[in-house]
């Protein structure tokens, strides 16, 4: 198969679809992988370390599109890459179609077959595809709140561990998945004093039995919600229903009762965000301000740390790759119901049936769409 990897072009995105190992893997097996020259430069690779692992270089985006069988990436295409999207392609990324009508509009005309990361699951109920990105960005998450907790930043002035004499910031973590727990450790590890707030029950029993004494657990109820938010110096939503979108757990009236300066760090903000008044931002204008309260909202977070990403990324994605390129997505989908959790579009067709929830679209069983 030929599988190709271009250049990712969203604003202030660093990683890259495909690693050298990876591109050395699937040469190996026996495809051809071609990458628009500079795609890894970002991540630390370079042409050299491509042509080294046995892929080709092309000079533009457009050559991937028109002669890849199965594209790799990692964002959602952007609208000038889903103009050169075909039927009988395969499609291979992040897409968060939930909160994106136009670009799943753009998909379903193209007639591409387009497999999401976000919605692959495992054995265990887990999303492998997405838990490294949101091990990055649970990580993150308090690192960026607590720059924006500085008062130049705009934010209270606090600092996060506090000092002998002066208490620690309180921060909540909305969400004990994989983001809450990684963004709670860390928070914890800075000296906050942290709560974690989730509605699973066995949930909260296993982050007491693991880090006890680390931070405190709470039940999700509106009433304690409110109440924490109310005394919070930072908030981190950190709430996924996979391939759906989030929650609005954080009102804009509730604003008005939150510490001025406070911090809103949404994690959730891919799928349309679990704050009310959350909107994406960028790396390069990541805050913005309202009513008294600072919101961090960047749509791609663990491309700030673009090699470390790219790597964690390049390990889970790359069996699912080579499994598609080796078997072509039909049988690579009928063997494996996870891999075929992940089919989002195919020919025209939507096959995920929280995107069709979330934007009032008929939905094709995605074992029919093998059939197709």
């Amino acid at each position: 198969m030929l599988i190709g990897c271009p250049r990712e072009i969203k604003p202030q995105e660093f990683r890259v679809g495909i690693t050298p190992a990876a591109a050395h893997e699937a040469v190996a097996a026996g495809h051809q992988v071609i990458i628009e020259t500079g795609a890894g430069l970002g991540a630390g690779f370079t042409d050299a370390d491509y042509r080294a692992a046995g892929a080709a270089i092309v000079e533009t985006a457009a050559e991937i599109f028109a002669k890849a069988e199965l594209v790799v990436k990692v964002k959602e295409p952007q609208a000038v890459e889903r103009r050169q999207l075909r039927a009988g392609q395969v499609l291979f990324t992040y897409l968060h179609l939930a909160p994106d009508p136009e670009q799943t509009a753009d998909l379903l005309a193209s007639g591409v077959t387009a497999i999401a990361y976000e919605t692959v699951t495992d054995r265990w109920g887990g999303l492998p595809l997405l838990a490294p990105m949101s091990e990055v960005a649970g990580k993150l998450a308090p690192q960026v709140g607590a720059w924006s907790l500085q008062k130049a930043n705009g934010g209270r002035g606090v600092l996060i561990g506090g000092v002998p004499g002066v208490l620690p910031a309180k921060v909540v973590v909305i969400g004990g998945g994989v983001v809450g727990t990684h963004a709670a450790r860390v928070a914890a590890g800075m000296g906050a004093d942290v709560t974690v707030l989730d509605r699973s029950l066995p949930r909260m029993r296993a982050l007491d039995d693991l880090y006890g004494g680390q931070f405190k657990t709470g039940y999700a109820s509106a009433e304690l919600t409110a109440r924490l938010v109310a005394e919070a110096d930072m908030v981190i939503g950190a709430v996924l229903i996979p391939g759906a979108a989030a929650p609005k757990l954080v009102t804009r009236a509730q604003l008005a009762t939150m510490k001025p300066g406070a911090v809103l760090v949404d994690v959730a903000i891919d799928q349309g965000g679990c704050f009310e008044t959350s909107r994406p931002t960028t790396h390069a204008d990541p805050i913005y301000e309202v009513d008294g309260i600072l919101h961090y909202c960047v749509a791609n977070m663990p491309g700030a740390v673009a090699r470390t990403s790219t790597q964690a990324l390049g390990n889970a994605t790359m069996p699912f790759m080579l499994a598609l390129a080796n078997k072509g997505w039909r049988l690579a989908c009928a063997e494996d119901e996870h891999l075929l959790n992940g089919l989002n579009t195919h020919a025209g067709h939507l096959t995920y049936d929280a995107v069709g929830r979330a934007l009032g679209l008929p939905v094709m069983a995605a074992r029919e769409a093998l059939r197709v």
